[in-house]
């Protein structure tokens, strides 16, 4: 600390680093525990592919459209596959990862908000990880379908789940995936205000298609992902903020639902504010 630095401007900056250590340390620490916990369930396999396959009838009972027709129009092409390969296996998590730190830095509200929910889901997935342990439908013969990264790459999967000492293959309901990127895009829409913000609901349409065009998810793992998040919403408090985006400037003045506070002047449209008494002393002398 300088001779010109005082002890307020001092506990400043080690007070936002402390707190930038503080949610490292929670955002890995839960991520470990996740990824620990659902190592779990990786030796049941007999019980995945048999959740498997009643997952898979009962798509067929709800007249869902087969994962196979987003698989065809993926293998069109070499390119267009090997790009939902590469979507699938380097997105997800830079992409959470850039979104949390941008809130962190610009939208604090909206981060606190935004690791609850994702804390809420991602927990809730786990136990669900645990109690119904599913195989992928590229795993499932009679579902038809090819394993894409395998066959075309690039893969973040061993080809027998049972060497996968890394990942758990059988973890496939809720998709992870697509909750997460629909988070990403529902949380962009609330910390923002540009006009164009509803496209960030592409991410989660894109990613929906590639974990079911490369084989990895049923539909059911999507739409069970986001009845999840949707419980996770209506539990988390909204961050209170009157204004998602500091960047617009000052707002229009006291809050329309909270009215003026008490002994605040109420500007009149087309009449001159009042002066107070003060200015009006001033002015008279």
């Amino acid at each position: 600390m300088t001779s010109h630095t005082t002890p307020a401007e001092a506990a400043g900056p080690r007070a936002a680093r402390r707190r930038l250590i503080r949610e490292l340390l929670l955002v890995v620490g839960f991520f470990a525990v996740y990824k620990a916990g659902r190592l779990l369930s990786t030796d049941r396999t007999d019980e995945a592919f048999r959740n498997a396959a009643r997952t898979w009838d009962a798509e067929r009972f709800l007249h869902l459209p087969g994962e196979g027709a987003v698989q065809r129009l993926l293998l069109h092409g070499d390119a267009l596959v090997t790009t939902a390969n590469t979507y699938y296996a380097g997105v997800h998590f830079p992409a959470t990862a850039l979104f949390l730190i941008w809130l962190y830095v610009r939208r604090p509200a909206h981060y606190l908000w935004t690791r609850r929910v994702l804390a809420g889901l991602t927990g809730a997935a786990l136990a669900l990880h645990l109690a119904f342990p599913l195989a992928p439908p590229r795993l499932l013969d009679a579902a038809g379908l090819i394993d894409t990264a395998q066959v075309y790459g690039p893969t973040v999967y061993k080809a027998a789940p049972a060497e996968d000492t890394l990942a758990n293959q059988f973890a496939a309901m809720p998709s992870l995936h697509f909750g997460w990127a629909l988070m990403l895009a529902l949380g962009m829409i609330a910390a923002t205000s540009s006009r164009w913000r509803f496209l960030w609901l592409l991410h989660p349409l894109l990613t929906l298609l590639v974990i079911v065009g490369t084989a990895n998810h049923y539909w059911l793992d999507a739409v069970v992902a986001a009845v999840l998040l949707g419980a996770a919403l209506l539990l988390v408090p909204k961050p209170r903020t009157s204004d998602p985006d500091p960047d617009r400037g000052a707002g229009p003045g006291p809050d329309a639902r909270t009215g003026p506070e008490p002994g605040q002047d109420i500007p009149v449209r087309g009449l001159p504010r009042p002066r107070s008494a003060d200015a009006a002393v001033g002015a008279g002398q």
